[in-house]
């Protein structure tokens, strides 16, 4: 299958992840850099996305035909894509292209992100829509989508994998361990642990993010590095014994995509306890969760001493995400046999 697969693509973003699967799977794939049409000026950048409008996303559009029309794709895959205009989506249907929408995020949460307005005109414009969240089918059928997936985010086998034999306590120097972002309460939390339970606790991401939600003292104890993507992220996760994940409440996570590339990676994964994470790992073989501040500063006591436990788990974790598919591979798989079974009907009703 040929895919034209528009995104921002860079090796900070799981978008590129996923163009990566679909070229494993064999298929012939066009990518289409979304991240090409951002204004170099900072504010225009956010008045044009907050709008979606202006002149990046009038020469979007007019680029995006312009690609279709050349490469005549099978599919037409948009990964986040927020500044396609309905008429062009309208275009590439008519012109026989199966059409399917990947959305990581939630544009019906409370977190309330802007951009989101002419996305919101597009769903009943899409063959298929890829969501995260089970609440998420009935919010994207209730606005005329033509088909809804729920689909769990993944990790990339090809930078998520364990460490080498022999890997210990010995070559980590990251007790309590963190890499992300400070939504919800996660700033008050790590801080907490560090200046009250006394832990180790190490966190990277943003400096700007973080010493903003951070007090000053905290930054300074626990904050170690920026962000990390790549090869980075996973040495960061092997290096740590006890790495974090926390939802995004925010966002009304089932479960997150951290948890599944920490399992990846043979990493000790410590999560916030949810419906979606129990039903991937069974608690205390595979994973290790908790549901309050109480509960997680607990574990860490009960954990961090006790290298043969977190190893064990570890190892187990990663086994059980390997076998039942929660890497890039078979997530895209099952995206791609979907939108396949909706063609076949649409061309058995129709008589094609």
């Amino acid at each position: 299958m040929k895919i034209l697969y528009a995104a921002g693509l860079s090796l900070k973003e799981s978008s590129l992840y996923r163009l990566w699967a679909l070229e494993r799977l064999g298929h012939q794939v066009v990518p289409f850099n979304t991240f090409d049409y951002l204004p170099r000026n900072p504010f225009v950048s956010k008045v044009a996305h907050r709008l979606s409008a202006g002149p990046s996303v009038n020469r979007l559009n007019r680029d995006l035909l312009r690609v279709v029309e050349s490469e005549k794709p099978d599919l037409f895959w948009a990964d986040k894509l927020l500044s396609m205009r309905s008429a062009t989506l309208d275009r590439i249907r008519a012109m026989g292209i199966a059409t399917v929408s990947y959305m990581i995020d939630n544009p019906f949460g409370p977190r309330r992100d802007p951009g989101w307005r002419l996305y919101m005109k597009n769903i009943p414009h899409y063959d298929l829509h890829v969501v995260q969240r089970d609440k998420n089918i009935l919010d994207y059928t209730s606005r005329g989508a033509r088909d809804v997936i729920k689909i769990q985010t993944a990790y990339e086998p090809t930078l998520h994998f364990p460490p080498p034999p022999g890997w210990s306590d010995a070559d980590c120097d990251r007790d309590v361990s963190f890499v992300g972002t400070p939504y919800d309460d996660r700033a008050q939390t790590l801080g907490r642990l560090w200046r009250e339970c006394g832990f180790s606790v190490a966190v990277s991401g943003s400096a700007k993010l973080w010493g903003r939600a951070m007090e000053a003292d905290v930054f300074k104890g626990t904050f170690r590095g920026g962000e990390l993507y790549s090869e980075d992220y996973r040495n960061a996760i092997w290096r740590s014994r006890i790495n974090l994940s926390f939802l995004t409440h925010s966002n009304q996570d089932e479960f997150v995509h951290k948890s599944f590339e920490i399992a990846g990676c043979g990493g000790f994964l410590l999560a916030e306890r949810s419906a979606g994470h129990l039903q991937r790992f069974k608690e205390d073989e595979e994973a290790v969760f908790f549901s309050s501040f109480d509960e997680l500063a607990e574990k860490i006591r009960r954990y961090l001493p006790d290298e043969a436990a977190r190893r064990r788990i570890a190892a187990a974790g990663n086994l059980r995400a390997a076998r039942d598919g929660y890497h890039n591979d078979r997530q895209v798989g099952l995206i791609l046999t979907r939108i396949q079974e909706r063609v076949h009907q649409e061309q058995a009703i129709f008589g094609k």
